[in-house]
């Protein structure tokens, strides 16, 4: 490993204009530098250098980074060999770390302790699920969702006592130190987020939840989620483990270990949305299953997979964001070369309602009638779109023709390409036209270089990986501000970011960004960041800090957060009201959400008036 300091010096050695005008000439464009890009055939520069950021950004093909990404894409090396040859010119040595015995003996003792811990958690956890007066709620709610004592033990179901400190002072007597439990996530130090209720300790990290042991492939316990209980609880419905030592969330597969047989039998794998969907089919009889860490497929996720399927079929909600975690799906499935069908629930349904209220069978009977996702894929968009107009028809085009693009299998995008053609009345000739007028999408080692391939701009570059898909506006918002203002990012570091963000679509690279440990105005610690991210995300992010700055960034902060937490309140509030209405509710039930109800709405006054 190259040590950061090294590459952050690197970093600051390695004036981006000067190194990359030994490759491309640069012209000055006030206090910019302009050039035609090196990665795409154009006419009119639209390659800009900023020096005061240290960036590059094309705003033609929209690459952009870091002096390391540069050299990386034009010269065709990976990062480290980018460092390395840009140290030499510099004349700084690099001493590369490599674990000792020492070192490898101290970074395995610190995994088996953390093991160790999740799993007398786990069994902590459980105990508390079973015996405890206090977790009668967390019994109940499991009975309530068709759940027996025999299920919860078989997939080691557990209770966090709703305590500052419950399992802080159960690890101590079990010969844990604070410093470990803070390292496998279960406590969080009061530093950490400015929380804690006064307590100068710190608090769990886990109160009042229903626990979710989340395991590896051969079954040691690696993280936990924990589903709320409490309908007034704070924080979002489901707190999960931060990443750890032993836990990176984006590389495991909910379930996968007690699955892992039946998807090697059927070569096809089931995705559910969440935990529970997971357990009851698996229960059900239904156990070539599992669930991602979230809404969508990882790479990481999609390649672990490919392992024991080569087809999947998502299983997400019936409402729109299961619809659109089924397309964010995608990329990463396609890139790892795996089939994916859609199969959709009745309204309102999930698997576990459809599979409590209906049977197995009607379960079944969707999954084998699931459609492949192009064909999901057209129908849904014809709903959406007026396709008897010319307007209509360019914005069905447009959107279908994202995913079509990220087709590598050419026999496979003919078909589709013949099936969206029909519908919309077109040849196929004019839907390929658009498609090559598609930006074309990059791996994670950049985009090769067109001069050498003597292929036409925009066409799209063979087996490579699909285009990453920008956060939503709100988050984007805060990204920007957070990657331009030092004020505006240190007011949004004393929020409780990581609580709300998991609740937020593109949530996650804004928690990673706030993580980072740089100040907006240090370019060199910036860019080393920025260079050590994946190619698209390091491009979208290196597009947001070079655009035009807000004249306000720290009331803009204030603003789009706030309207984050409004959005989730009302999601929240949408979600009470449909339980109002389900038969069979009970009055104290009703009374119970209608006045849950009235607190949320007090909350969105007060936030509307800030």
């Amino acid at each position: 490993m190259i040590p950061q300091e090294t590459i952050e010096q690197v970093a600051a050695a390695s004036d981006i204009v000067e190194v990359i005008n030994g490759y491309v000439p640069l012209k000055r464009a006030g206090s910019t530098y302009k050039a035609c890009c090196p990665f795409h055939r154009e006419k009119s520069p639209s390659f800009t250098v900023n020096p005061a950021r240290q960036m590059f950004k094309c705003f033609g093909c929209g690459v952009g980074g870091s002096v390391f990404k540069f050299v990386t894409m034009f010269v065709n090396i990976d990062f480290p060999s980018a460092v390395r040859m840009l140290a030499e010119k510099a004349g700084i040595p690099i001493v590369e770390e490599s674990y000792g015995r020492e070192e490898e003996r101290g970074a395995g003792q610190v995994r088996r302790r953390l093991l160790a811990l999740h799993a007398e958690a786990t069994d902590w956890f459980h105990r508390n699920l079973k015996k405890s007066e206090n977790a009668q709620h967390a019994r109940d709610y499991l009975k309530s969702r068709g759940l027996t004592s025999e299920v919860a033990a078989r997939w080691k179901l557990g209770y966090a006592p709703n305590s500052y400190d419950a399992c802080m002072h159960w690890a101590g007597e079990h010969g844990y130190s604070r410093e470990e439990l803070i390292q496998g996530g279960l406590f969080k130090p009061r530093d950490e987020d400015g929380g804690g209720g006064g307590r100068s300790n710190g608090y769990d990290r886990f109160r009042d939840r229903l626990m979710f042991p989340i395991s590896n492939e051969v079954g040691e316990v690696i993280g936990f989620s924990g589903r709320v209980l409490s309908a007034d609880a704070k924080g979002g419905k489901y707190v999960n483990s931060p990443e750890s030592p032993i836990f990176t969330k984006g590389k495991v597969l909910f379930g996968l270990h007690m699955s892992n047989r039946a998807l090697l039998e059927k070569k096809f794998a089931i995705i559910c949305e969440g935990q529970i969907d997971l357990i009851t089919a698996f229960e059900a009889g239904i156990q070539n299953v599992t669930a991602p860490q979230g809404t969508a497929f990882t790479e990481q996720q999609a390649r672990l997979l490919k392992r024991y399927a080569d087809e999947v079929v998502l299983c997400f909600d019936s409402d729109n964001a299961g619809q659109q975690a089924a397309e964010r799906s995608l990329p990463a499935l396609l890139e790892a070369n795996v089939s994916v069908r859609v199969a959709t629930m009745p309204p309102g349904e999930d698997p576990d309602s459809l599979i409590r209220g209906q049977g197995a069978d009607a379960f079944i009977a969707r999954i084998q009638a699931a459609q492949d996702f192009f064909d999901f894929q057209i129908e849904r968009l014809a709903g959406s779109f007026d396709l008897n107009t010319p307007r209509g028809k360019s914005q069905f085009s447009s959107k279908i023709a994202e995913s079509v693009v990220l087709l590598t299998d050419n026999v496979l995008r003919e078909a589709v390409v013949s099936k969206v053609s029909a519908r919309l009345g077109l040849s196929p000739q004019d839907f390929r036209a658009l498609l090559r007028r598609r930006p074309a999408p990059r791996t994670n080692h950049g985009q090769a270089d067109l001069r050498s391939s003597g292929r036409e701009e925009g066409q799209p570059e063979p087996n490579a990986a699909p285009a990453f898909e920008a956060p939503p506006r709100e988050i984007s918002t805060l990204l920007k501000v957070s990657l331009q203002d030092d004020e505006a990012r240190r007011w949004l570091l004393a929020q409780p970011w990581e609580e709300v963000l998991h609740q937020i679509a593109g949530g996650e690279l804004l928690g990673q960004v706030l993580m980072a440990d740089f100040a907006v105005e240090d370019a060199t610690a910036l860019s080393a960041f920025l260079g050590a991210l994946p190619s698209a995300q390091e491009e979208f992010l290196t597009g947001l800090a070079m655009d035009r700055p807000f004249p306000q960034p720290l009331a803009v902060a204030r603003g789009w957060w706030k309207g984050i937490e409004q959005k989730i309140l009302l999601e929240r509030q949408t979600a009470l009201e449909v339980q109002q209405n389900i038969p069979g509710t009970s009055p104290a039930e009703i009374v119970r959400l209608q006045k849950e109800v009235l607190d949320l709405n007090k909350r969105l006054k007060e936030i509307a008036r800030l």
